[in-house]
């Protein structure tokens, strides 16, 4: 299944390639390749790569289905949750990418996946992504839902396009919380220079909307939970660090931290209508010990 992407030039003057590469997460070279297969329509009209956008230009992106990499079943270790004929909630440890892609081929969620369930996964997201109803990042630990059936898939998906689909985190953030509890209501958006960034703009952005609470401050540390509204990529990363509360260990967002490899960030909640039997149902995920062990001695340090 291909992706459309819409896009509305805020700025004149800059070649067609290279906006859509700055605000998109394809390459500059894979953008002129659409725009040579009419991939990339100005304002409904094929371009060149050399077109020069005018301030208002809509521009059309359709992103082609990803060849399939011979993903692979893996016999990797899953820790399942919950199982049924529909669907399984599975608790994936920090460090495991979810599904393949460049750099990343093995090793990951799908082939684990594909080697527990067979041919038993959604087929919505195409050959990369079978099952996969949402995502979390590498170095995000905790709970997460596979849909084996497309008719549970588009149910699922739906859930949380309504946002009725409760997903809570926790994670230790850094700096001093004066407020306990807020809400970051702020849009999101590709970053202009580092496309694998996201960051708060207006500019080519969708609204994104995060609860969070302070369950215990450290000092100059805070022990959060979190709630999402909206499901942006690197929702709570972005707006943390918007607040000036970056995750502890994100190195893209924030700092690294010596003893910490990658965020401090857990997906601790789950909660959804079942599609099949339409009950509502709700998982959580104990704190894995990576995330005890920086509690606990930032409790020694108090």
């Amino acid at each position: 299944m291909s992706e459309h992407i819409e896009i509305v030039s805020e700025n004149s003057g800059i070649r067609i390639d290279k906006y859509v590469s700055e605000n998109t997460e394809l390459t500059r070279s894979a953008v002129q390749g659409l725009l040579e297969k009419n991939g990339i329509l100005v304002n409904g009209v094929a371009v060149s790569k050399n077109y020069k956008l005018k301030t208002g230009d809509c521009i059309a992106v359709e992103i082609p289905e990803p060849q399939c990499m011979d993903t692979v079943p893996e016999n990797i270790p899953l820790d399942i949750v919950y199982e049924d004929g529909d669907l399984l909630v599975v608790n994936k440890p920090k460090g495991m990418v979810v599904h393949p892609a460049h750099g990343n081929y093995n090793g990951t969620l799908v082939n684990a996946l594909l080697y527990h369930c067979g041919e038993s996964l959604s087929g919505i997201n195409g050959v990369i992504r079978p099952g996969i109803v949402h995502r979390i990042d590498k170095n995000t630990s905790g709970l997460l839902i596979v849909a084996k059936n497309d008719r549970s898939h588009l149910h699922l998906a739906e859930q949380i396009k309504e946002h009725s689909f409760t997903r809570e985190y926790e994670a230790v953030a850094t700096g001093y919380f004066r407020d306990t509890f807020g809400t970051i209501d702020a849009p999101i958006g590709r970053h202009k220079v580092d496309r694998k960034k996201m960051c708060v703009t207006t500019e080519n952005s969708r609204n994104a909307i995060t609860h969070y609470s302070v369950i215990k401050q450290y000092g100059g540390f805070a022990h959060v939970k979190l709630r999402l509204e909206t499901g942006r990529t690197h929702q709570i990363r972005v707006h943390l660090a918007y607040i000036g509360h970056a995750i502890l260990g994100d190195d893209v967002y924030g700092k690294p931290y010596k003893n910490l490899d990658g965020q401090c960030l857990h997906a601790r909640k789950i909660g959804f209508i079942h599609p099949a039997t339409n009950e509502y149902m709700e998982f959580t995920s104990e704190l894995p010990e990576y995330f005890r062990k920086v509690l606990d001695k930032l409790e020694k340090m108090r």
